[in-house]
């Protein structure tokens, strides 16, 4: 199907779930319509714990009604939890063209308060419990344990016409920079998702990542736009009635980032008898070798499917997938491009480097590509900066076969639980309370120096309580002072020796 074709056919196609494989006329679809709910009315959308359904045609009467007390295209900032209304509000939004700025809904007080007096919201979609944090607000609707209220803002900053979504890019450290996504954006990688995974209307997916978190959003983008059931929950693996649930409820697929799998390990996963799951899904981070080895002997044995997957909020979720079939020829390898999308490696020149196993940074091309960054309200008008080509600051090699594999990183940005932090915000997010500190880490751990260690449970406290990562991930270190250069910017490699 061409871009131009007429508007009668495309909506035909979408209704009739018959997706043209080019992607072209994604863009003229908001990612959620009534057509799509229309064309799943019966199927079962979401099971929640309790083992309660709640159809397509349910979950639109529910979003129907919140964007009932909105009205117009505004910006929103959406408090996610896995939960039937903070989906509902999702596709409130997203199915007419309202802008959520999605965030985590344990979010730290000040932090929010920081994005909103950036950014300037109209609405907020908000636990019940939470609006207390606020003073001046107008409460429109309730629904379950969400309320939609109003802010008091005088001139709404203007929004351009294909943004769709805002996700942050930080974790929980309260940067105001943002990912701004289009409605292609969204729906090419939900599309390109479906279709290296095979999902279809029999799939079950249960919610192991939050919402708010690209990785977990796309779970649930590329299920609902087949028509399959998602089994929501906010419980940790670690909870017993998680478990209970994934069973119950038959679930079909477990996703996760490397700290997951590190879990499911320890929860002694591989002894569990579990016939309906047949699919994992790993991404969020490079998986430790051995551990990844393991989960690929044991889905190969037991007749399931592991996909090894890379990606960046800035590329909407995912931009690789290693098939299940390489998992353990080519261990280590984040594997292909997606459908519809490219690689390819640069050098330190910007020069495309042709041959294998020849180490350079990660370019990749496709309609996932995010629009750009925004920075504050007034950013909020741009458009298309990246052209569909994101450098991604990784560095990696190509083997001669044509997979990909992460060597590095160029930026100063490690992954903690599959939730990307960048170490100079946690530095200026410390700097609130302890002037002379440094950060640098590794995946899933973090060290902060010091040169007051009396204050080393404080500091802490301090991060974890701000960010909402677990204190586990941190580590204190003294030293007598940070070292510097003459512009008095940190030498880091001095401080790692």
């Amino acid at each position: 199907m061409q871009r131009e074709g007429n508007t009668s056919t495309i909506w035909h196609c979408f209704i009739t779930n018959t997706f043209s494989k080019s992607y072209h006329f994604f863009y003229l679809l908001p990612v959620y319509s009534e057509h799509l709910f229309q064309t799943y009315s019966t199927n079962t959308a979401v099971i929640n714990e309790e083992g309660t359904p709640f159809f397509y045609h349910d979950l639109f009467s529910l979003a129907e009604e919140i964007y009932s007390h909105l009205g117009h295209r505004c910006l929103v900032f959406s408090f996610c939890s896995n939960s039937i209304e903070s989906l509902a509000g999702y596709i409130a939004f997203l199915s007419h063209k309202v802008v959520p700025l999605l965030l985590d809904a344990t979010m730290d007080s000040e932090l929010v308060k920081k994005l909103i007096s950036v950014y300037q919201p109209e609405y907020l979609w908000i636990p019940t419990s939470h609006i207390c944090d606020f003073d001046t607000w107008e409460r429109l609707l309730s629904q379950g344990n969400y309320t939609l209220i109003r802010l008091q803002v005088e001139v709404p900053f203007p929004l351009h016409d294909n943004l769709a979504l805002l996700l942050t890019t930080s974790g929980s450290t309260g940067s105001p920079k943002l990912v701004r996504l289009s409605y292609e954006n969204l729906s090419a990688n939900a599309e390109s998702i479906a279709e290296y995974l095979d999902i279809n209307g029999e799939e079950r997916p249960i919610t192991t990542l939050p919402m708010h978190y690209s990785f977990g959003l796309s779970v649930i983008n590329s299920h609902l736009l087949k028509g399959a059931s998602l089994l929501l929950t906010n419980r940790s693996l670690m909870e017993k009635e998680f478990w209970s649930f994934l069973k119950s409820g038959e679930a079909t697929s477990l996703s996760g980032v490397p700290y997951t799998f590190e879990m499911l390990k320890k929860l002694r996963f591989f002894r569990l008898d579990l016939p309906h799951l047949k699919t994992l899904t790993q991404a969020g981070g490079k998986m430790n070798i051995d551990l990844n080895r393991e989960f690929a002997e044991f889905c190969h044995s037991h007749d399931k499917q592991l996909f090894v997957m890379y990606g960046q909020t800035e590329a909407t979720a995912r931009m690789s997938y290693l098939p299940p079939q390489y998992a353990l020829s080519k261990l280590g390898s984040m594997g292909i491009a997606i459908p519809g999308g490219e690689f390819s490696l640069i050098d330190e020149k910007g020069k495309t480097i042709l041959a294998s196993e020849e180490v350079g940074e990660l370019v990749y091309k496709g309609r996932n590509v995010s629009l750009g960054y925004a920075e504050s309200g007034h950013d909020l008008i741009k458009g298309d900066e990246n052209k569909g080509t994101l450098i991604t600051g990784d560095l990696a090699k190509r083997d001669a076969d044509g997979f990909y594999y992460i060597v590095g990183r160029k930026k100063r940005f490690i992954k903690i639980f599959g939730n990307r932090v960048n170490l100079d915000e946690t530095e200026r997010l410390l700097k609130n309370i302890i002037s002379e500190c440094a950060c640098t880490g590794t995946d899933d751990h973090m060290l902060i120096y010091i040169n007051d260690l009396s204050r080393r449970d404080e500091v802490i406290h301090y991060i974890s309580t701000k960010t909402g990562i677990h204190p586990q991930a941190f580590s204190v270190k003294y030293i007598d002072r940070i070292p510097k250069n003459s512009s008095g910017k940190t030498i880091y490699s001095r401080l790692i020796a």
